[in-house]
């Protein structure tokens, strides 16, 4: 895991483009898994495309900290 929320900027910038699948922690026993697409890093957030069925996508963002806290897992494909 990232020690830093730079850290963390600096792997989603390395993979800006790329598939990655996202783990989102609902509560303490539902977990959500998407395929996203890495589209765009800002100073404080980061904006992914989640593939939805068919050539949809949902667009959504997260801040650096729900990464470093678990809230969310990045797996990079």
């Amino acid at each position: 895991m990232p020690a830093s929320l730079v850290e963390i900027k600096q792997n989603l910038d390395n993979h800006l483009g790329e598939t990655v699948t996202l783990i989102t922690h609902e509560s303490r026993h539902r977990t959500i898994e998407h395929q996203a697409i890495v589209r765009e890093t800002f100073p404080a957030v980061f904006v992914l495309d989640l593939k939805q069925d068919g050539h949809e996508f949902d667009r959504a963002s997260f801040s650096y900290t729900d990464v470093l806290t678990d809230n969310i897992e990045i797996n990079f494909n």
